[in-house]
C-alpha cells in the first residue's frame, strides 16, 4: 500500500492517464529501421549531397549506430556526408527515412560517408570548407530532446539541403536517450555538454577564413546553447564576435533564467543578435510548463504581453510570433510542418548577411522537424503526459511510446 507521500506524488501523474491514453490511440505503429548510418555503395542521378562536420559528447559504438545515447569521456568528432532524393520524389521539410537497409537513395535519405575523425582532422576539414562558401558563414545546429544520432544527422542534412543556405555546416549532437522517457537524462546531458560546446565554438571562431557563425537551436538544445554562450561571456568577457546569430526555435527553456543568461553575456555590443519563435498555442509547450511547475516557458510567451515585451525590447530580442499560422497538427506543436518556405527565408536571410527579422513570417518544428518540445519531468506517467503530443508528429517517437504506455499501465495496476 502506498504511502500518503508517495500517493500525493503518483496522483497527479495517475490523473493524466486519460490525456496520455487519448493521444496514444491516435497513434500508428512504426518501425524504426536500424544502421541507417552504414554508407550505401552509390546514389542516384538528380540526388543532393550534404557534406558536414559532427561534434559530439556521445558516446562511440559499432558502424551501424556510430554515437549512442550515452554520454562520451572525451568529445567525438565525425564527417558524414547524407544523400538526398530527388526534388521529384520528396517534399521540402521532409526527411524520407529508409523503409529497410541499405535504403532507396532515388526515394530516401541515405548515408555515403562515415568517418570517425579526431580533433585536429575536424578542423582541418572546416577550414578545407570554408574555402567552398561565398561569405564563409558558418551554421551550428544543436537538436532537442528525443534524438538518436541519425535523428540530428539526416535531421540537420534536410535544413541545410531545403534552406539552400550557403554555409559550412555543422552539427552539434549531445547526449540524448532518444527515449520518450528520459527527460531527466537529457535534460543533465546538456549541462555536461556546455563545455565541449565551448570549445568548438571558439576553435571555429580563431580560424581566420571564418567570416560568421550562426547558431540554430530547437527546443531542449536552446537551454545548452544559451548556457554556454553565459558561460562563454562569463569566462572571456563576451561572446566571440564572430558568433552574430542565434536563432532559438521553439525553447523549452523558463523564461526567468533565459533572461539571467542574456543579462549575464553583457552590453548588446558583446553578444550575438538573438531572434526568438514563439507559438502560444504550442501544446506539448504547455504541457511542459505544468509539469516543471514554472510561470512561462520561452517558447510559448505573448510577446506582446508585459513584461515579456518590455524585457525582449531591452534585450534587443526579434521575436516571430506563430501563433497564427495554421498547419494540420492539432497539437500546434508541428505547425511549421506545413511551412517549407520558412527554412528558405532562413537560407536567403543567411545567405545575404542579415538578421531573420522578417516578422510576416517565422521558425518554426518543420525545419527542425519536431525533435523535441518538452523538458524534463517526474515520474512516468508525466514523462508521457509531455512525450505522447511529440508523437503525434514525429514517427520516431511512436516506437516506444506504445510499450512505455504498456509498462504505465501494469505499474499503475500493481499501485
Amino acid at each position: 500500500m502506498l504511502h500518503a507521500e508517495a500517493r500525493g506524488a503518483v496522483g497527479p501523474q495517475l490523473a493524466r492517464l486519460p490525456l496520455i491514453l487519448a493521444l496514444v490511440s491516435v497513434l500508428g505503429a512504426c518501425a524504426s529501421v536500424r544502421g541507417v548510418m552504414v554508407p550505401v555503395s552509390g546514389t542516384v542521378p538528380g540526388a543532393s549531397q550534404i557534406d558536414m562536420l559532427v561534434a559530439t559528447t556521445r558516446k562511440r559504438v559499432d558502424p551501424a549506430e556510430m554515437f549512442s545515447g550515452d554520454r562520451g569521456p572525451t568529445p567525438g568528432f565525425a564527417n558524414i556526408t547524407v544523400s538526398i532524393p530527388p526534388s521529384t520524389t520528396r517534399q521540402v521539410g521532409e526527411v524520407q527515412w529508409p523503409r529497410q537497409i541499405p535504403g532507396n537513395p532515388a526515394t530516401e535519405f541515405v548515408t555515403l560517408k562515415a568517418d570517425v575523425i579526431d580533433r585536429q582532422q575536424a578542423l582541418a576539414w572546416f577550414h578545407r570548407s570554408l574555402r567552398t562558401v561565398p561569405k564563409r558563414q558558418v551554421l551550428v545546429f544543436i537538436h532537442g530532446f528525443n534524438n538518436r544520432f541519425d535523428d540530428a544527422v539526416f535531421r540537420f542534412a534536410q535544413i541545410v539541403h531545403d534552406s539552400d543556405a550557403p554555409v559550412v555546416p555543422i552539427l552539434f549532437t549531445w547526449p540524448s536517450r532518444g527515449s520518450v522517457l528520459a527527460y531527466g537524462y537529457d535534460r543533465e546531458s546538456t549541462a555536461y555538454s556546455r563545455n565541449a560546446l565551448e570549445s568548438l565554438l571558439k576553435a571555429i571562431s580563431r580560424d581566420p577564413a571564418v567570416g560568421e557563425i550562426s547558431i540554430l537551436a530547437h527546443s531542449m538544445g536552446n537551454s545548452l546553447a544559451l548556457e554556454t554562450l553565459r558561460q562563454m561571456a562569463i569566462r572571456d568577457g563576451r561572446v566571440t564576435p564572430k558568433i552574430r546569430n542565434v536563432l532559438l526555435a521553439a525553447p523549452d527553456v523558463d523564461v526567468d533564467l533565459a533572461r539571467e543568461a542574456l543579462v549575464d553575456m553583457g552590453p548588446r555590443a558583446n553578444r550575438p543578435a538573438f531572434t526568438l519563435f514563439v507559438s502560444q498555442d504550442d501544446r506539448a509547450l504547455a504541457v511542459s510548463r505544468r509539469v516543471w511547475g514554472s510561470e512561462a516557458r520561452l517558447g510559448a510567451i505573448n510577446p506582446d504581453q508585459e513584461p515579456y515585451r518590455t524585457q525582449l525590447d531591452q534585450a534587443n530580442v526579434t521575436v516571430l510570433d506563430l501563433t497564427k499560422l495554421k498547419a494540420g497538427d492539432a497539437l500546434n506543436h508541428g505547425k511549421f510542418a506545413e511551412s517549407p518556405e520558412v527554412v528558405q527565408l532562413i537560407g536567403k536571410r543567411l545567405a545575404e548577411g542579415q538578421t531573420v527579422t522578417d516578422s510576416r513570417v517565422g521558425l518554426g518544428d518543420r525545419i527542425i522537424q519536431v525533435t523535441a518540445g518538452a523538458a524534463t519531468a517526474v515520474g512516468t506517467a508525466a514523462g508521457l503526459a509531455v512525450a505522447a503530443p511529440l508523437a503525434v508528429v514525429d514517427p520516431r517517437t511512436r516506437q516506444s511510446l506504445g510499450d512505455h504506455v504498456e509498462s504505465l499501465g501494469r505499474s499503475a495496476s500493481d499501485a
